[in-house]
């Protein structure tokens, strides 16, 4: 087993580092891929030192099985033809092809099995926004089919990249030293401030983000869900938080709610109010599920219940998803 990480050196490439190591990906040989930029750098993994080869229009990719990719949706479309020309399956964290007939968008604990039909050996990672959300949605939607969510964001500095994460770091300590702050990753200064603004704007005046979320879970649940989102940037270093107000079909009480979280894969009912237990970015960065609490029926409607839910951005929301389909397909032995 043959795998390439592209975008090696960025905050979602090291994280694929970290999650395969972690996982005890079965892997016999890595290969890293970069910019110009970044050819020449050496990167450890497991013990072993590895240099970052430059991403060419070449065979590189001729033994590859499979290519992790997260160098964003430009390089994503351009190479996308030299990376699966030999038979490597990609799969891509960028939005280049998520909303492409022929690619199937995957969260593998709602929709694992979507790997099965890829002909063009492209696979697409969903937003992480996304991602986190239809963890915790699928559950409920077992019980009563969805008809409509809305969601209010609060997403960490992570979601800019290692650049976003740096730049509220410095700001935040630009501030306690009584300096000036410099902002170039976000709109305006992040610290001590919220940006009600996560991508660009289009032309209904929702981002691209909230748009995201709107197509995205309709394609990963097979739904015909109505998502109406507003992305907030918020302050924080990694992991984001998610108030969602679901209406179903048939009324489903918080009992059998928090039951169903409770027992769906790849979430962790944290829901204790008496306790003051509930999911809080600060002490879930670098874990692997989607945390759910503050489970409540909707006082504004008899069919909505209402939920908090927190996720590892870098983690769920991107690298551990991705490796996470690439360990479906080899179980069901769509790479061997």
């Amino acid at each position: 087993m043959k795998v390439a990480i592209v975008g090696a050196s960025g905050a979602v490439g090291q994280e694929f580092l970290r999650v395969l190591e972690e996982r005890n990906f079965p892997l016999d040989e890595l290969v890293l891929f970069g910019s110009k930029r970044s050819a020449g750098k050496k990167i450890t993994f497991k013990g072993q030192q590895l240099t970052v080869k430059e991403l060419q229009h070449n065979d590189d990719f001729k033994d590859i099985d499979i290519a992790l990719t997260s160098a964003g949706g430009g390089t994503s479309k351009e190479f996308a033809e030299t990376i699966t020309k030999h038979g490597a399956v990609m799969i891509d964290n960028s939005s280049a092809f998520r909303m492409d007939d022929d690619v199937p968008l995957v969260v593998p604990e709602v929709n694992a099995t979507d790997c099965k039909n890829a002909p063009r050996n492209i696979i697409a990672n969903p937003n992480c926004t996304t991602i986190q959300m239809v963890v915790a949605l699928k559950p409920i939607e077992e019980l009563s089919h969805i008809k409509r969510v809305h969601v209010s964001t609060y997403q960490a500095s992570s979601g800019a990249g290692a650049s976003g994460m740096q730049e509220l770091e410095e700001q935040t300590k630009a501030i306690v030293n009584g300096e000036d702050t410099k902002v170039e990753a976000f709109q305006y200064q992040l610290a001590m401030n919220l940006i009600p603004q996560v991508d660009v704007f289009t032309d209904n005046d929702y981002t691209k983000e909230e748009m995201k979320m709107f197509n995205e879970t309709r394609k990963i649940m097979h739904s015909d869900i109505a998502v109406s989102a507003m992305c907030v940037r918020v302050p924080i270093l990694r992991a984001h938080s998610e108030s969602v107000w679901v209406e179903t079909e048939a009324p489903i009480t918080p009992v059998q709610a928090k039951e169903a979280f409770s027992k769906a894969d790849g979430v962790i009912l944290m829901d204790d109010p008496a306790n003051k237990e509930y999911p809080m970015p600060l002490f879930l960065a670098g874990k692997d599920e989607v945390f759910v609490g503050r489970v409540r029926q909707d006082l504004a409607n008899p069919n909505g219940l209402t939920f908090w839910c927190v996720s590892d951005q870098i983690k769920k929301g991107a690298a551990l998803n991705a490796v996470q389909i690439a360990e479906y397909m080899i179980k069901e032995g769509l790479i061997k």
